[in-house]
């Protein structure tokens, strides 16, 4: 086991030593635009270390609408880690440096967390294509690192951990707050009511002991994150955005994200309460946070960041790995054609017209819609991740599920 643990962190080492040099040219380039979307480099790290005053050594959270677009723990990383950054002219470099260390350790310890949880599964964190290429971006990992410890230790009735992990990650990134319906699902299938409870007060009172100093010294730079993505409309990477790219113009497009939550939510609330065994959280995961992602005003390239691990996780087949490649392979096709449209829409002489780039944004949907689909029929097919079975495996197939679901009620 321990010779695994190695070979793990080697090969997170080395992947992050891969992502470092595919950035590393527009570092040598002074993040010049559209040089770092023709090389694929772009990062919003060197972008908001100067747009937000993080340069000038200000509180992230102090410039009212010029706060940082984040919630309060990824501010504060941005704000701690621009505070021993050394200045001059080099401090942009500097500063992306000092953030992509950190960033390579996170991933390091998110690609071990995944070995604890699915170790015959776990060298594809790792290797992931789409996921090295987008490990720079942004500082997500803060988030996800937290995210797979909440999981880890949920599956393993370490519940006030786990609330305490979720809570923090909900506080760095907001996003997984929606891994509380798998949780709550969870806990009725066990008829834990009380335990839930505890659980989602400690989650929230987490939340709340995070994010009440910053509301209360600086409002208006903390409300800047959810005033921001309330009133946004769609955005790079999303259905609505393809589509109106494609000449479909959807009307009211809040409600349709809304109602087709609810619907997505209620799908997954059906498929977990028709199951004959109690799920484990690493099971639902990615079916709640893709199906989210796939929905929402924005899908940004690096959220596949967030689904790969949970993907990882919620393996249980080795027959299912092709749809695991067919969809990191979209994501990685997406990855190169959201650059390069961004390319030729600020200035540069070659890219990828907008139509091309709608259709390579569904397909990279549609793949992960049929991944979920994958999970969820092997699920269906009486395939757990729990050791507490409440009675004979399930063996339905997907059409069944469907369309037979509702004999049980009136």
């Amino acid at each position: 086991m321990q010779t695994k643990a190695r070979a793990i962190i080697a090969l997170a080492v080395l992947v992050s030593l891969i992502s470092f040099v595919k950035f590393s040219h527009c570092q040598s380039s002074g993040w010049a635009t559209p040089d770092q979307y023709i090389h694929a480099c772009y990062s919003d790290i060197p972008a908001l270390y100067g747009e937000r005053g993080l340069s000038k050594g200000d509180w992230a959270y102090s410039n009212g609408a010029d706060s940082v677009e984040y919630p309060v723990v990824t501010g504060a990383v941005m704000w701690a880690l621009a505070q021993i950054t050394p200045g001059g002219d080099n401090a942009t470099n500097n500063y992306f440096n000092i953030n992509i260390f950190f960033l390579t350790l996170l991933f390091i310890l998110s690609a071990l967390l995944v070995f604890k949880m699915r170790p015959e599964f776990s060298y594809l964190f790792p290797l992931a294509p789409a996921a090295i290429a987008s490990l720079y971006i942004n500082w997500d990992l803060w988030a996800i690192i937290s995210m797979l410890g909440a999981i880890y230790w949920f599956d393993r009735k370490k519940l006030d951990l786990s609330a305490i992990a979720l809570g923090l990650s909900i506080a760095t990134k907001f996003m997984p707050v929606f891994l509380l319906l798998p949780i709550a699902l969870i806990f009725l299938r066990r008829n834990q009511l009380r335990a839930a409870l505890q659980y989602f007060a400690v989650t929230a009172l987490t939340f709340a002991a995070i994010n009440l100093p910053v509301y209360l010294t600086t409002p208006e730079g903390w409300l800047r994150f959810y005033q921001l993505n309330t009133s946004r409309g769609s955005d790079w990477g999303s259905l609505w955005y393809a589509m109106s790219s494609l000449g479909v113009n959807m009307p009211k497009i809040d409600y349709l994200v809304i109602l087709l939550l609810l619907a997505g939510f209620s799908a997954i609330a059906l498929y977990v309460l028709e199951l004959r065994y109690v799920p484990s959280l690493a099971a639902l995961s990615f079916i709640v946070m893709a199906t989210v992602m796939c929905v929402s005003k924005v899908y940004s390239p690096q959220y596949v960041l967030w689904l790969t691990p949970l993907a990882v996780i919620a393996l249980i087949d080795k027959r299912d790995l092709h749809v695991f490649w067919i969809w990191q392979g979209a994501e990685l096709i997406y990855h190169i054609a959201i650059w390069q449209h961004l390319a030729s829409v600020t200035g540069a002489t070659f890219g990828l017209p907008l139509f091309g780039y709608a259709v390579i944004t569904v397909a990279r949907i549609a793949a992960t819609i049929y991944l979920i689909v994958a999970l969820v029929r092997r699920g269906l097919a009486g395939g757990s991740q729990s050791r507490r079975p409440l009675g004979p495996l399930s063996h339905k197939s997907l059409r069944e599920f469907l369309f037979e679901s509702a004999n049980a009620y009136p």
